[in-house]
């Protein structure tokens, strides 16, 4: 009687033993496969923000690479690389605030002041703007620049004839073309060469892009 008592009581204990041994190696496969699956899940969402990361800082590059590289002809060399006055800075920004950032238009951003078109300018929807130098202002004798600049609706007049509706690429800007002064303005040439007016103002600098216009920098002011 005591052997077999004896007996059961070891193949109980030895059972129970073994229960819990696997009940042990249970929860640790589970705590391991919890443990495992956690970084895992982690390890996605981190590759996914670096995706979205990586994937904006591509599209904020190829917009910026965009608006350098679309631009034609000699006098872009002069525009800055940087800030707000370069071809990357100007794209931002509605047509009159992106000229008031470049060093080669502050003659005529002055008289796009004085004339008080920024506002007409700046939330027009699409217009092509034909934008002389400050070398192209310089043209004009300093008294006459001075007396058209004193006189509201000349000035008015002769600004507004330097744009016209629409913004038109390259291929689209040759021929005549009805100003906002009412008036028509003729574009001759092709390719990257174009001339303006009956002036034959030459575009230095063509393709401009801004927030709202398409720019074409002349060397010399156009009279309606």
């Amino acid at each position: 009687m005591k052997l077999q008592t004896l007996r059961r009581t070891g193949v109980a204990a030895a059972a129970l033993s073994l229960s819990l041994g696997l009940a042990a190696c249970s929860e640790e496969n589970g705590g391991d496969t919890a443990a495992a699956d956690a970084p895992a899940s982690e390890t996605t969402e981190m590759t996914d923000e670096m995706t979205e990361d990586e994937s904006m800082g591509s599209d904020t590059e190829m917009d910026e690479a965009s608006a350098a590289s679309q631009v034609f002809g000699p006098g872009c060399a002069a525009v800055p690389t940087d800030g707000a006055g370069s071809f990357d800075g100007m794209v931002a920004d509605p047509v009159a605030t992106a000229a008031s950032n470049n060093p080669l238009l502050t003659t005529l951003v002055t008289a796009v002041g004085e004339a008080g078109l920024v506002d007409t300018l700046n939330d027009a929807e699409g217009l092509t703007v034909f934008a002389p130098t400050d070398d192209a202002f310089a043209k004009i004798p300093a008294k006459d620049l001075k007396a058209v600049l004193a006189d509201k609706d000349l000035l008015t007049s002769i600004l507004t004839h330097h744009v016209v509706a629409g913004q038109l690429g390259p291929d689209e800007i040759a021929g005549e073309h009805e100003t906002l002064n009412g008036d028509m303005i003729e574009v001759m040439g092709s390719g990257e060469e174009f001339t303006v007016g009956d002036e034959e103002a030459a575009v230095i600098c063509g393709n401009v892009p801004t927030a709202n216009a398409t720019v074409y920098v002349v060397d010399t002011v156009l009279m309606p």
